[in-house]
C-alpha cells in the first residue's frame, strides 16, 4: 500500500477499518430494529438479555473510553499512587452485587420496566420517578460527551490533524446514533460483545508493546528507579511520589494541594467509591432489569474483578510509566539518555496524548496494528455511550410521556419516542462537549457522583424499609446540591473558599453521599410511608434470598471482612504497602524487585477476587437458584394477570 494523495497507509488502515466496524455496527442496528417488535423488545430486549451478552456490555459500559486514554495519562503523571484507582475494576461490580440481582427479582414480580418505575411504585411518589429521570440526565449527558469528545481527540491525534476533533466527535455521534435509535439495547448488547473484548485487548497489546519498545522489564525497572531517584515531588515522609502515597489523609481544604499528590488513602477510597456510581445508575438498574435470569456474579467476579482487574493493574501501569522512558518526558531524557529509547518526538504536552502517542509507535511498521488499536479505543468509547443513550431513551418515553403526557401509548408510539430520547440525548451530550473543551473530565468527575446519589434510594428498596419517602427525596436533592457546591463550585471558587474541592482529600460523590444518607435518615425519622406496600415488597424479597443457616452465620463475619479490605487494601491503611515489601528509595530492600506499593496493589487485587466471590457466590447476591427464578416468574404472572 503506498501513500495516495496524503492518505498515508496508517491512515488508510484506520479509516478502513473504522469503514469495516461501523458497517458491523449498522447491519446490527437495522437486525434490532426488525425484531424490536413490541415497546419491552426494545428497551429492555425482551427481557432475554443473556447471561453472556449481559457480562459483555456490562463490562464493556463500565470500562469506558476514559479507562482506555485517560487511565494510563494519570499513572504517568502520579505514578502508583494514582495506580491504586484500578480497583475499580472491583468496588464498581461491587455494588451490581449489592443491588442488581434484587432489583430483577423485583422488576419480575412487578413487571418493572424502568427503575422510576420500581421507585414510583414502592414510594408511591410521581415525583421520585421524576427525580430518577433527572439523575439519569446529569449521569448521561456529560458522560456520553465524555465518550464522544475522546473519541474526536483521539481521531485528530492518529491522522496527524487530518481528522478535526470536532469532526470526529459529529461522525462518531452520527453513527452511534443510526444503530442505538434503530435497534435499541438488544443492538447495543451484541455490539458490545465485540467491543468488550475489543476494549481488553487493545490495553494489552498497547502495554505488551510499550515494554518491548522500552527495551524489556529489566530497562523498565531500571527506569523506574532512576525515575524515582530524580523525582522533584515528595511525599510527606520524603518518598517519590511515583512510588508512595501521601498519607492516609491530609487535613488541606482542596485535595489537589495536597503534599506530595492528591491520592492519599482517604483520597483513593472515596475516589473508588465515586466510581461505584456507574452501578447504581439508573441504566445499570435497566440492564438488571432486561436480564433473563439474576447470573450476574460471573461479570462481577471473574470479568471485571479478575480479568479486568489484572489487566488495570499490570498494563495500564507498564503504558503510563514506560512513556517516560520513552521521550514523553524531557527532562528525564536529559538526565538519563541511556534509560531512555526517544520514540515520542518532542515529548508529551498533554498526558491524555500518552496512548495515542502509543498508538502510533507501530504506525510505521505495522499500519495495521494501529488500524486495530484505533478500533479497540474507538469500542472502547462507543460502547459505553451507546449503553447510556438507550437506556436514557427508555426512561424518557416510559417515566415522562407515558406516565404524564399520552398514559395509553402504544408500542410503535412508545419506541418512537424512545428513538427521539436518544437523538436528543446525543445532542445534548455535543453540545457540552463543544462548549465545556477541557472542562469535560470535571463534568464526567460530576456524573458519576450524581450516580452514586442513587444509592439511599436503592438501599431502601432493596433493604431497609426504615426509610420513606420523604426522606429518599429530600436526601436526594440535598445529595446532588452538596456534589454541585463541593466538586464544581469548590474548584470554581463562587465564594467556596473556605471549603474548596475535596476537603480532608475526600471527594465531593461521598460528600455528597454523606449528605444524602444523613438527611434521609433525619427526614425519614419523622416521617411516615405506606407501610403496607414496603413490607409486601420486603417480605417478597426476603422470600428469594432467603440463605441457609450455615450461609446465615457468615454474613457479617464476610460484611467485615469487605470493610477491612477497603480500608486497608485501598484506604487510608493503604499507607502500610509502600514499605511492607521494602523501602521505596533503597531498591536492593525490593523484596520481589519491583517497588512495594505494586506489590500491595497486587496483593489486594487477589483478596478482592476472593471478598467478592464470597459476596456474589457464598452468599448468593450475584446468583439466584432455579427455584428462585420460577417463583418469580409465577409470581409475576399472577400480577400481571390481576392488574388485568
Amino acid at each position: 500500500m503506498t501513500e495516495i494523495a496524503g492518505i498515508t497507509p496508517k491512515i488508510a488502515w484506520i479509516f478502513g477499518g473504522m469503514m469495516l466496524y461501523w458497517a458491523y455496527c449498522i447491519v446490527w442496528g437495522v437486525m434490532g430494529a426488525r425484531s424490536a417488535r413490541v415497546a419491552t423488545d426494545y428497551f429492555l430486549a425482551g427481557r432475554q438479555l443473556s447471561p453472556l451478552l449481559f457480562t459483555l456490555v456490562a463490562t464493556a459500559t463500565c470500562f469506558s473510553g476514559w479507562t482506555f486514554i485517560g487511565h494510563p495519562g494519570l499513572t504517568y503523571t502520579d505514578g502508583w499512587q494514582y495506580a491504586y484507582a484500578s480497583f475499580y475494576a472491583l468496588t464498581i461490580p461491587l455494588t451490581g452485587i449489592l443491588f442488581l440481582k434484587r432489583q430483577w427479582l423485583l422488576g419480575q414480580r412487578y413487571g418493572f420496566v424502568t427503575p422510576g418505575a420500581m421507585l414510583a411504585y414502592y414510594f408511591r411518589s410521581d415525583l421520585l420517578r421524576i427525580l430518577v429521570v433527572g439523575v439519569a440526565l446529569f449521569f448521561s449527558v456529560p458522560y456520553i460527551g465524555l465518550q464522544l469528545r475522546a473519541a474526536g481527540f483521539l481521531f485528530n491525534a492518529l491522522t496527524d490533524g487530518l481528522l478535526g476533533v470536532q469532526f470526529g466527535m459529529w461522525v462518531l455521534a452520527s453513527v452511534v446514533i443510526s444503530y442505538v435509535a434503530s435497534g435499541g439495547l438488544r443492538t447495543v448488547a451484541w455490539i458490545d460483545a465485540l467491543q468488550a473484548p475489543l476494549l481488553a485487548i487493545g490495553i494489552v497489546i498497547i502495554g505488551l508493546l510499550t515494554l518491548h519498545y522500552v527495551g524489556g522489564w529489566d530497562r523498565l525497572m531500571a527506569g523506574v528507579i532512576a525515575l524515582a531517584q530524580d523525582d522533584p515531588v515528595r511525599t510527606p515522609e520524603g518518598y517519590s511520589h511515583y512510588l508512595a502515597i501521601p498519607g492516609a489523609v491530609q487535613w488541606v481544604r482542596d485535595g489537589s494541594q495536597a503534599v506530595g499528590g492528591a491520592w492519599t488513602g482517604t483520597m483513593i477510597l472515596t475516589y473508588l467509591i465515586a466510581l461505584m456510581g456507574i452501578q447504581t445508575s439508573p441504566a445499570f438498574s435497566m440492564l438488571a432489569l432486561a436480564s433473563r435470569r439474576p447470573a450476574f456474579a460471573a461479570q462481577q467476579v471473574w470479568v471485571s474483578a479478575l480479568v479486568m482487574g489484572l489487566i488495570l493493574m499490570v498494563f495500564t501501569v507498564i503504558q503510563g510509566i514506560g512513556g517516560h522512558f520513552l521521550g514523553a518526558d524531557q527532562s528525564f531524557l536529559a538526565a538519563h539518555p541511556d534509560l531512555v529509547h526517544p520514540m515520542i518526538e518532542d515529548g508529551l504536552q498533554n498526558r491524555d496524548l500518552l496512548v495515542p502517542e502509543l498508538i502510533r509507535l507501530v504506525g510505521e511498521t505495522m499500519p495495521w496494528l494501529m488500524g486495530l488499536l484505533a478500533i479497540a479505543a474507538l469500542a472502547a468509547m462507543e460502547s459505553t455511550a451507546s449503553c447510556y443513550m438507550a437506556t436514557a431513551g427508555g426512561l424518557i418515553a416510559y417515566d415522562v410521556f407515558q406516565r404524564f403526557l399520552m398514559p395509553g401509548a402504544d408500542d410503535h408510539t412508545l419506541k418512537f419516542i424512545g428513538r427521539m430520547g436518544v437523538v436528543l440525548v446525543t445532542m445534548l451530550a455535543l453540545l457540552v462537549a463543544s462548549a465545556s473543551g477541557d472542562a469535560l473530565a470535571l463534568l464526567g468527575g460530576l456524573a458519576v457522583s450524581y450516580g452514586l446519589q442513587m444509592v439511599p434510594a436503592l438501599v431502601a428498596v432493596c433493604y431497609w424499609p426504615f426509610l420513606t419517602r420523604q426522606g429518599v427525596i429530600t436526601g436526594l436533592l440535598i445529595g446532588l446540591v452538596a456534589v454541585t457546591v463541593t466538586d464544581l463550585a469548590g474548584l470554581r471558587g463562587f465564594g467556596m473558599d473556605a471549603w474548596g474541592r475535596w476537603p480532608l482529600t475526600i471527594h465531593a460523590a461521598v460528600w455528597g453521599l454523606l449528605a444524602n444518607f444523613g438527611m434521609a435518615v433525619l427526614v425519614s425519622a419523622v416521617t411516615r410511608d405506606d407501610v403496607e406496600r414496603k413490607v409486601e415488597c420486603h417480605r417478597w424479597l426476603a422470600e428469594q434470598t432467603r440463605l441457609s443457616p450455615h450461609q446465615r452465620r457468615w454474613v457479617w463475619p464476610i460484611a467485615a471482612l469487605t470493610v477491612l479490605w477497603l480500608l486497608v487494601a485501598v484506604g487510608p491503611g493503604a499507607v502500610i504497602g509502600t514499605t511492607l515489601f521494602g523501602d521505596p528509595e533503597q531498591p536492593a530492600t525490593w523484596l520481589f524487585g519491583v517497588p512495594s506499593i505494586w506489590v500491595w496493589q497486587l496483593c489486594g487485587w487477589a483478596v478482592g477476587v476472593g471478598v467478592l466471590f464470597l459476596l456474589a457466590y457464598f452468599l448468593e447476591m450475584g446468583v439466584a437458584t432455579t427455584a428462585d427464578e420460577e417463583a418469580a416468574a409465577i409470581a409475576g404472572a399472577v400480577n400481571r394477570a390481576a392488574q388485568k
